[in-house]
């Protein structure tokens, strides 16, 4: 099955109703992709947790080690981690109270894509948030 992302209106109106992100693979390195790209939706007013084992925190916020970890609703998971293990954070993003899992540009993995799309949740592969929030302001 190919995967079909949402069209760029559901999109924004994904973005404008969200409020946080919770960001798994997000780096304390500012030189790294996921760290650019949460900063910016930080500044665009999203609340930001990064959920990073191998760090103590980043943008300021302290890091948890899993999505389980954190308190209070999650808008969006926001994954940065390569697309073979896209499967294993599915199987933990099933388990928490989430409706929209989006994977950054660059990472597909059908089969985490149709083991959630078959539990009834968005799903956004290979598409940049920041890059979709800036288009769809």
């Amino acid at each position: 099955m190919a995967i079909e992302n949402p069209s760029r209106a559901e999109l924004g109106a994904m973005l404008k109703k969200a409020k946080r992100i919770a960001v798994i693979g997000l780096s304390n390195n500012p030189d790294r992709t996921s760290y650019m790209v949460s900063e910016a939706m930080q500044k665009a007013g999203y609340e930001i947790i990064p959920v990073n084992p191998t760090i103590d925190e980043s943008l300021g916020v302290k890091a948890v080690a899993s999505l389980k970890d954190i308190k209070g609703p999650i808008d969006i998971v926001n994954v940065f981690r390569r697309s073979e293990q896209l499967m294993d954070v599915a199987k933990e993003f099933a388990e928490i109270d989430c409706d929209i899992f989006w994977a950054q540009q660059g990472c597909i993995n059908e089969e985490a894509y149709q083991f959630l799309k078959e539990k009834g949740r968005t799903v956004i592969m290979d598409r940049c948030i920041k890059v979709e929030h800036a288009l769809t302001k």
